[in-house]
């Protein structure tokens, strides 16, 4: 395996994207206005003619990273107007009322839920209106070979193959252009699945109104389960339930319609009831899985990783479309300041990426913990209240993780570190707060004493 450009001259003009996904279609757009020819091949049907699959629809929460990727190519006012802001999550129990918890310190800051097929309908739009584009449908690559650039690719018309300058693989977490890496030395793969699936269900509108506040993510959080549900412009909420995949608490284990609908009305009762197709939505819709994906290096001879490809992370931080879209923005970057020269753009591009594509990806199983089991205990909402009391108080001296993850660009890597710092720095503070405290009464009991005596 070879991390070094073939002696060819540097790739100038002629790109194949694989994967018309998110990233890919918003990578062509960034390409196409720079000039680049920028062929993209896909092997689903077009999703703007044939609409999402069955329960694959679960929606996005585009947050400041997307928007920053989104904005340098003039789109964030069209996915905004596609979306809702949502400016904190609100918590469901059992039993008692439910609690409303900002986002942000001062409750201004929100995340944007938009459906996947709407945004993804969007991008595919704003890369067909480049001149220099071009996308395919229907196309499936059968073999990649790195050396050659070159696809093989299958259609309903028979073999293809395709040859470019630089093939950039954006199909997802199961990426065939991925695939074509694990089978050359040197090359670092692993995946790790949750136990944890997934499953979209579906509050619809009640007396064409929303159902649940519009402003919020909702949460009902259960330790061995977990459903969300994000807001729609139709006043439809989109939910997902997190859950085991088998075993005898998990979705294998509801096979008959009693058995799911007594299940949510001891779980879910505030949210069955406004279910009406929760039954045919549970038996009918898949079970997705839940899986991580990290590799390295990201880029062989001309083929490059991008998105899920690359790495591939839980849902639990909204992040997955997010750092996709800053992959676009990174890449572009560097092909911008390597001025179009590929063999130093690539590197640079890993070199930013790989490291931050790590963090996050821990951040997000991270999450998944607070979510299902933290955000109801006493004392995470002291510590977010103290937290955030403390940004209030010294800005951006101090800053929550959820506030750096989604209210900046500050990269994934950063972000740790600096939330144990600002921890180290606060407990020094109150502690030497304290011994000045104790140091002062002191003096004051001394004082008394001694006049006593």
């Amino acid at each position: 395996m070879s991390t070094t450009l073939s002696n060819q001259p540097s790739a100038t003009g002629d790109v194949v994207i694989v994967g018309a996904g998110l990233a890919g279609s918003l990578l062509a757009t960034m390409l196409g206005q720079r000039g680049y020819r920028v062929r993209v091949y896909e092997r689903r049907p077009d999703p703007r003619l044939t609409g999402a699959e069955r329960g694959r629809s679960i929606n996005l929460a585009i947050s400041t990273r997307g928007l920053t990727a989104l904005n340098s190519v003039g789109l964030t006012d069209e996915v905004l107007a596609r979306g809702l802001p949502m400016h904190g999550r609100m918590l469901h129990p059992v039993d008692g009322e439910q609690e409303y918890q900002s986002y942000s310190a001062d409750g201004q800051r929100a995340i944007n839920s938009i459906s996947r097929g709407e945004l993804n309908a969007l991008l595919l739009n704003s890369a067909e209106a480049q001149p220099s584009v071009e996308i395919f449908f229907q196309h499936r690559v059968e073999d990649c070979d790195i050396d050659q650039t070159q696809l093989t690719l299958g259609t309903d018309d028979g073999e293809k193959i395709v040859t470019a300058d630089v093939i950039i693989g954006t199909d997802g977490a199961y990426s065939a252009v991925r695939r074509a890496f694990t089978l050359r030395d040197g090359f670092n793969f692993e995946q790790d699945y949750l136990p944890y699936g997934y499953k979209e269900l579906t509050i619809p509108a009640k007396n064409s109104e929303f159902a649940l506040n519009p402003d919020a993510l909702h949460i009902w959080p259960r330790g061995s389960s977990m459903m969300i549900a994000l807001p729609n412009l139709d006043r439809s909420f989109t939910c997902t339930l997190f859950w085991p995949k088998s075993g005898d608490d998990s979705f294998a284990a509801l096979d008959t319609s009693v058995k799911i609908a007594d299940f949510f009305d001891e779980h879910y009762p505030d949210a069955a009831t406004l279910m009406p197709s929760l039954v045919d939505d549970f038996t009918h819709n898949p079970v997705g899985s839940l899986v991580t994906v990290r590799c390295s290096p990201w880029w062989m001879n001309r083929c490059v990783l991008l998105g899920d490809a690359a790495h591939a992370i839980v849902p639990f931080y909204g992040q997955g479309a997010n750092a996709s879209f800053e992959d676009c923005l990174s890449l572009v970057a560097a092909i911008d300041a390597a001025q179009g020269d590929w063999a130093m753009a690539m590197p640079a591009y890993a070199e930013d990426r790989v490291v931050n594509s790590n963090a996050v990806a821990d951040l997000a199983l991270h999450n998944f913990i607070e979510m299902r089991d933290s955000v109801n205990s006493r004392t995470y909402r002291a510590v977010r209240a103290t937290e955030n009391t403390l940004h209030r108080l010294l800005g951006e001296h101090y800053r929550t993780r959820y506030e750096m993850v989604s209210f900046s660009t500050t990269p994934y890597a950063s972000i740790e570190p600096r939330v144990r710092a600002q921890r180290r720095a606060v407990a020094i503070a109150t502690g030497l707060g304290l011994i000045a405290s104790g140091l002062t009464l002191a003096g004051r009991l001394r004082s008394r004493l001694a006049r006593r005596g």
